[in-house]
């Protein structure tokens, strides 16, 4: 069955060509356009797609009020238009807040210039954000507010599981994890993580005694941005990495996109040029096992919300030097891709719900 798309853009070419590009995909059906977010409200109302694209800035209504009235009344999943510079990063960030669940940048060179690349991407997209979640697209007010959340640890929650592997015996042991002295927390995230890595920072403490390093599939223009963001939110400290930096406790590091992150054994970080030969500039397979070579098993690692499977082998690196490994519960992710891979490989000691991960880390590592 095709996925039903409406195309909600003020410019007439834009709208035209990305409704040309879906529309070769036999398996997308573009149902309608809008002009501006009153009429992609009423759109989307009427009309019922899989799947909507986005743009951020148009008359009579910007698409971010658009998509927090589309969360609020229908649930769609949102695919956004945005520009690469830091003020475009910023208002997709406030896109994916209001609930839109993933992004592409919009460039009109690029339409012109490589049609065929920008094809591939934006239907896969499309296919991929229609399998999306919708129990996890309404905005959570916690996520939203301005100032970091209160109190840092929340009462004791019953929905968190334990996973063992396939034909192990049941664990007799209480979902809650044993404090151990961690060296590092590794979180490694893609679709859905600006969200979520939101959510879990924003529960630890400015005196969180460990270092983190964070993993969000992203581009180089957005990274900082989402840094800056996220250090206002947060008591911890939160930075996009550079060349040189070094770990120390209650300060996370953002791998910045477009390049990768490694981290040596005296806790220094190294900065590498995005190797065109892989996938994902920054890798989460990467950052995780130059952790694991570097810390052996004094690693926490948790893989968020995602697509794909990027961190499964660094979490098997992870989980043969005897670290620990936990993943997001498919109920709260946006996509269960990059989680379902570690669950699936037998590789997680523990599963939870997304807003159970902060207060676990803190329970664990405090």
């Amino acid at each position: 069955m095709a996925v039903k798309v409406l195309v909600v853009d003020d410019s007439g070419f834009f709208r035209r060509r990305v409704s040309e590009i879906l529309s070769a995909d036999p398996n997308i059906q573009v149902i309608g356009t809008a002009t501006n977010g009153r009429e992609a409200i009423e759109q989307a109302q009427a009309l019922k797609p899989d799947v909507i694209t986005m743009d951020y800035e148009m008359p009579m209504m910007d698409g971010i009020t658009a998509v927090r009235n589309i969360m609020q009344r229908c649930p769609t999943p949102v695919l956004m238009f945005s520009s690469l510079t830091h003020e475009g990063a910023r208002v997709t960030l406030d896109a994916l807040e209001a609930g839109a669940v993933d992004f592409l940048p919009k460039n009109f060179e690029d339409i012109s210039r490589n049609p065929e690349r920008v094809k591939q991407l934006l239907c896969e997209k499309i296919h991929t954000i229609a399998r999306s979640n919708r129990r996890s697209l309404s905005p959570q007010p916690a996520a939203i507010a301005a100032a970091p959340v209160r109190p840092a640890v929340r009462p004791a929650s019953t929905a968190s599981t334990l996973v063992r592997p396939a034909g192990a015996p049941a664990a007799v042991s209480s979902a809650t994890p044993k404090r151990k002295p961690y060296k590092l927390v590794a979180i490694g995230t893609s679709t859905g993580g600006p969200v979520a890595l939101q959510r879990v920072l924003t529960q630890l403490p400015a005196n969180f005694p460990a270092p983190l390093v964070l993993i969000q599939h992203m581009p180089a223009a957005f990274t900082k941005a989402f840094a800056e963001r996220l250090d206002k939110l947060c008591r911890i400290s939160v930075k996009e990495a550079e060349d040189g930096d070094v770990l120390r406790p209650g300060l996370a590091l953002l791998a910045p996109g477009g390049k990768q992150m490694m981290i040596d054994a005296r806790g220094m970080v190294k900065i590498l040029p995005g190797d065109e030969r892989l996938n994902y500039k920054p890798c989460v397979d990467i950052t995780f096992g130059s952790v694991a070579k570097s810390y052996a098993d004094k690693v926490l690692a948790v893989v968020l919300t995602g697509m794909g499977a990027d961190g499964r082998e660094g979490a098997r690196l992870l989980k043969q030097m005897g670290s620990q490994v936990w993943a997001q519960d498919e109920a709260s992710c946006v996509i269960y891709g990059m989680p379902m891979a570690i669950v699936k490989a037998s590789l997680a000691d523990a599963v939870y719900p997304l807003d159970d991960i902060g207060r676990h880390l803190v329970e664990t590592c405090i």
